[in-house]
């Protein structure tokens, strides 16, 4: 699946807009690892635990907002957001959220495309493009009230 920051993606073009995915990441702090962090900060180290757990987190938002868009028959996601905050009452978790713009995207004519490209999901066929909404009929005329409206 392609997934992208930018409103677009270069050598593709949209046939569908999905919808909008998301997926989120909560974690919460580990007393032990929040001491030793304090402890690296104070002597100028990184904090190999928060990073990981970061890495983590973003893994899983990712996953579940790349999920949400396969279900909705996407091969792309665009516009994605990256969001930390933390959260809590003393903000001792951690929430990671992920979301963007669930496509379905084809090569430009003429376009090298990556490996896989143009399939749809698992492995299917493209999907073929959507049929022109039909228009909506005319409403009925409305029948004058009763008894003629005179006095």
């Amino acid at each position: 699946m392609l997934v992208t920051t930018t409103p677009s993606i270069d050598g593709y073009h949209v046939t569908h807009y999905l919808g909008v995915v998301s997926g989120e990441a909560i974690l919460g702090a580990d007393i032990f690892k929040d001491f030793f962090a304090g402890i690296r900060d104070v002597v100028g180290g990184r904090a190999a635990a928060y990073e990981q757990q970061l890495r983590e987190a973003k893994q899983i938002a990712f996953g579940e907002m790349t999920g949400w868009a396969a279900q909705l028959g996407a091969n792309g996601v665009i516009g994605v957001d990256l969001d930390y905050e933390t959260i809590g009452g003393s903000g001792t978790m951690l929430m990671v959220s992920a979301s963007g713009t669930a496509v379905y995207v084809v090569p430009n004519t003429g376009a090298a495309a990556p490996p896989g490209a143009g399939t749809g999901p698992m492995g299917q066929p493209p999907m073929p493009p959507r049929p022109p909404v039909p228009p909506t009929p005319p409403a009925p005329p409305v029948a004058p009230p009763a008894g003629g409206g005179g006095r």
